[in-house]
């Protein structure tokens, strides 16, 4: 970068998507959170952060937890002591009336929060001072827009109508920010908040579908060159994303699924004084996800050779595969998850998958067969046929089933 167009050197930290109040198959999150939060509050100590941007989804739900809420108030406490600027818009899971109500009580704390589009658009505009009162920057503060946001007073004819309306509207909100900012501030850089879906992006399994199930993609070019830099959040893959200008995904701080285990989680530093591309710093490994797969003893193999580790508690994700369906296999499965007991490791799901797809009982026989035609105990016996069971096992499986079929004999003469 042209060293004219330096015109002011702050350190500016981007993250989001971080969904307070989420559960990991039923396992909570908070311990996780803090942790960040810790480790957090001394990066922006460290490195002398002066403003801190959270582009959307801060709670996981609409209408989160009292516990979560007080963990998002307890995070904005701990950060109050740091002479460190808050911006926080709301993403898609975020109700904005929820966000919005203590909005005026937070910008006491130097908090400023936008939970959804306000109807002056002026509004999402924040000036930046620096310690000596000078106006150094302008964030505009877009948070998620909804569909009410990017299609007012129009009807789409058609479902492409629609997408295309979404896709004006995001471009729309994008220039008259622009350009408000411009006409209110001459000269002084803008940064740009967004949360949204844009085209070409690596996805995972836990982000919610987005303007019409990610349909409406936004190409990141329509941003065009107004803003110096541009945070993104929705995405949970820290990534760049091809524009004009520097814009990326900071990608959530913590691993939300499974399908993220392997993700190396990141928050993106920027320092004005050297380039609007911003550093990427890692945030450290609080818990490990792990997914076992694989037979039944091969399963019990790597469950017994775990190790024991310090600090939160391993989740396992296990998945049995096996050639042929045996229902005997989903029982010892529910065995081995109910009898593992190990210090630092605990099964949040698992479940059983088989290659070869299961017949039903019309498969079983020739096509002339007609079903209604043949016994139960025969149907039975060639379904057993499709099973490897011991002898004493199958014994026992037959002679329970003649006991239930004697029985319903006896209901049916009843």
């Amino acid at each position: 970068m042209p060293l004219n167009e330096v015109l002011f050197s702050m350190k500016i930290l981007h993250t989001a998507d971080w969904h307070l109040g989420k559960k990991l198959h039923k396992h909570d999150l908070y311990e996780d959170f803090d942790l960040f939060v810790n480790w957090l509050h001394d990066l922006i100590k460290q490195k002398k952060i002066s403003l801190l941007l959270v582009s959307g989804d801060v709670f996981d739900l609409a209408n989160p937890s009292s516990g979560a809420r007080q963990q998002y108030y307890r995070t904005l406490m701990k950060l109050r002591d740091l002479d460190c600027t808050v911006i926080i818009t709301g993403g898609n899971h975020d109700s904005p009336d929820m966000l919005n109500a203590p909005r005026e009580l937070l910008k006491a704390l130097d908090v400023h929060v936008l939970g959804g589009l306000p109807a002056d658009l002026g509004e999402c505009l924040i000036p930046i001072y620096s310690k000596q009162g000078e106006l150094e920057l302008i964030v505009a503060a877009l948070p998620y827009l909804r569909d009410a946001d990017l299609r007012k007073n129009t009807e789409a004819s058609s479902y492409e109508d629609r997408l295309e309306q979404m896709r004006a509207g995001i471009k729309t909100t994008f220039d008259q920010a622009a350009q408000l900012s411009t006409e209110l501030y001459p000269k002084v850089p803008i940064l740009a908040m967004a949360h949204l879906f844009t085209a070409g992006i690596e996805t995972s399994a836990s982000e919610r579908d987005i303007q019409i199930g990610n349909q409406a993609a936004f190409s990141a070019s329509q941003f065009g060159d107004h803003f110096k830099y541009i945070a993104l959040g929705h995405i949970h893959k820290p990534q760049r994303v091809n524009a004009q200008v520097p814009t990326y995904y900071s990608g959530s701080p913590l691993p939300l699924s499974f399908s993220e285990r392997s993700d190396d989680k990141r928050v993106l530093l920027l320092d004005t004084a050297h380039s609007w591309t911003p550093e990427s710093i890692a945030v450290p490994s609080f818990r490990k996800l792990l997914k076992i797969s694989g037979p039944l003893e091969r399963l019990r193999e790597k469950l017994d050779a775990l190790q024991l580790h310090n600090g939160l508690d391993t989740l396992i994700e296990i998945e049995l595969k096996e050639a042929q369906y045996d229902a005997a296999k989903i029982i010892d499965l529910d065995d081995l998850v109910t009898g593992f007991i190990k210090p630092g490791y605990e099964i949040v799901k698992h479940r059983a998958t088989f290659t070869k797809q299961q017949r039903n009982a019309s498969q079983l026989y020739a096509e002339d067969t007609q079903l209604e035609d043949l016994e139960p105990k025969d149907v039975f016996q060639k379904r057993m046929d499709q099973h490897e069971y011991d002898p004493e096992t199958e014994q026992e499986i037959i002679s329970a089933f003649d006991e239930l079929l004697e029985i319903a004999k006896q209901e049916n003469f009843a």
